[in-house]
């Protein structure tokens, strides 16, 4: 085994605050000494008060020193951070908007800045074909992190569900990041990473789910009915991948739900008839009900005496008017029903 690379786990990443100094009072005082240093060095040979180390002293400050610190100045707006790193260490993060002064000799990283896009108009196309939404775009060689609440929107994905039957789904994660440490150093790109993550968790999900249930099954989830819990479920299976890469998921929902081309047109058709049998189903019972009362009103206040025969009779011609698709056709019997 080489030394150099033993067979552990890797270090855990904590953030911590980078240390710093106030941006301003290092600018204004690194620039008056620095023109303080130029004129020394200018006017003693005037003089005729030649000190040469005083002289050496103010040329390398003015010359090398000075423009070094300004190297050191930093400025971040509101919901940034920045990584620095020093000679490969990691020296701290810097938050919160500010003017800071830090190490001239540290220096910024951020992976995400040299996959981003350039434009405002164009999205971040990834390695796997998902379009990052605008919102989590930045520019080419920023290394500022953003803390903003992000959204991240993939396309739209063919899924069989837990039946067999492939549907198209779409989802749109909203994200921010929490620990900037973990995020550049756990993983190589945190936008890939979380985008890939959540093709694989949309996965694991819609295979436990139908797209849709029967009426009898009050009681079973489904991708379509029980949409706040799926979102809910979805959410805490993406936090579970990502807490490595130092993200906080805060919502998860599906934004498109579909059957695919090839069974769209046979899953309608299915819906359709389970629609109209529901239907008649409600129809039936109500007719039964209706005739079941008339039967015994009729009764009751002896307005006319039926036989077994008639009954049957009346019973047949309420059902058909009472569930016929077309309105039924009266006929008038003046003769009497004896």
């Amino acid at each position: 085994m080489n030394k150099h690379y033993p067979d552990s786990e890797p270090a855990v990443m904590n953030e911590k605050i980078a240390p710093c100094l106030n941006g301003m009072a290092i600018l204004l005082g690194n620039t008056l000494l620095m023109l303080l240093t130029a004129a020394l060095s200018v006017i003693l040979p005037v003089l005729g008060r030649i000190n040469v180390p005083l002289m050496v002293l103010c040329g390398l400050y003015a010359g090398i020193a000075g423009p070094i610190l300004y190297a050191g100045l930093r400025i971040l707006k509101p919901n940034e951070a920045l990584v620095l790193t020093l000679f490969g260490n990691y020296h701290g993060t810097l938050r919160g908007p500010g003017f800071f002064f830090v190490n001239p000799f540290v220096s910024s990283l951020n992976p995400v800045s040299r996959t981003a896009g350039a434009g405002e108009s164009g999205g971040h196309e990834l390695s796997s074909g998902k379009v990052i939404n605008s919102a989590s775009r930045q520019p080419q060689g920023n290394k500022k992190i953003s803390l903003k609440v992000l959204t991240l929107n993939n396309d739209q994905q063919k899924i069989n569900d837990e039946l067999g039957n492939p549907i198209i789904i779409g989802i749109a994660v909203i994200w921010r990041v929490v620990n900037t440490a973990k995020a550049i150093f756990n993983v190589d790109n945190y936008h890939e990473y979380l985008s890939i993550q959540c093709d694989s968790a949309l996965r694991n999900i819609v295979r436990l789910y139908p797209y849709d249930i029967d009426g009898d099954l009050d009681n079973e989830k489904s991708l379509r009915g029980s949409s706040q819990e799926i979102a809910e479920k979805l959410r805490e299976e993406i936090q579970s991948k990502v807490a490595v890469a130092g993200l906080e998921i805060i919502e998860a929902r599906i934004t498109h739900l579909s059957y695919a081309q090839e069974i769209a047109a046979v899953m309608l058709q299915r819906q359709q008839a389970a629609a109209i049998i529901s239907a008649r189903q409600k129809i039936v019972d109500g007719a039964v009900g209706m005739v079941e009362m008339a039967l015994s009103k009729l009764s009751d206040n002896n307005i006319v005496q039926l036989d077994e025969e008639r009954k049957a009779a009346m019973v047949s011609n309420l059902m058909v008017v009472l569930c016929s698709n077309k309105d039924a056709q009266p006929i008038v019997n003046s003769g009497s029903i004896y």
